[in-house]
């Protein structure tokens, strides 16, 4: 077990989560575009979704939501909820094809950003925040999804290599 655990993606995926979670902080905090911070972290979330399949994404997001929820300080588990919902969504879109060009990554890299994103007021309501829906949301979601978007040809690879997934490798729903 330890074997596996140090020879897993746990490892690799912490690791870039740390460095991830450091540039979300520090220089993502300063880039705002329309007054939105850009969301490094839920990106990368979800290109882990769109790089192996839906299993892997949540579990990757989970990881890498608490992982961020520990260093900001959130209520632990708020953003690990979202961003697994985020690799997950991301990562059903494998479903429909093995082998998608690098447009295709960048669109499910999009959408689950946009599912991670648009959940995030739903669970600020069940952990009781004060008004966690507001005008911003119409800014906040085009913001995260664009910028998902962008950053995936750089992020699906970096996922790949996380989880060490060959596209060779990856099978047919129903053969595995």
């Amino acid at each position: 077990m330890i074997n596996a655990l140090r020879h897993g993606w746990l490892p690799r995926v912490v690791l870039i989560g740390f460095v991830l979670v450091a540039v979300q902080t520090t220089l993502a905090a300063d880039m705002r575009p329309f007054g939105v911070s850009v969301q490094v972290v839920l990106a990368f979330a979800a290109a882990v979704g769109a790089a192996s399949d839906a299993d892997r994404g949540a579990a990757a997001g989970f990881v890498l939501g608490l992982l961020y929820d520990l260093v900001v300080g959130t209520p632990v588990g708020a953003t690990a909820l979202t961003m697994a919902m985020a690799g997950h969504v991301a990562g059903l879109g494998r479903r429909f094809r093995v082998e998608p060009v690098w447009w295709i990554l960048a669109a499910f890299t999009a959408g689950g950003a946009l599912v991670g994103e648009g959940l995030v007021p739903v669970v600020r309501v069940f952990i009781g925040e004060a008004d966690p829906v507001g005008w911003r949301i119409a800014a906040v979601l085009p913001t995260v999804t664009v910028a998902a978007a962008l950053l995936s040809p750089v992020m699906v690879p970096v996922a790949r290599w996380a989880l060490s997934v060959r596209e060779s490798e990856l099978k047919v729903p129903g053969d595995a």
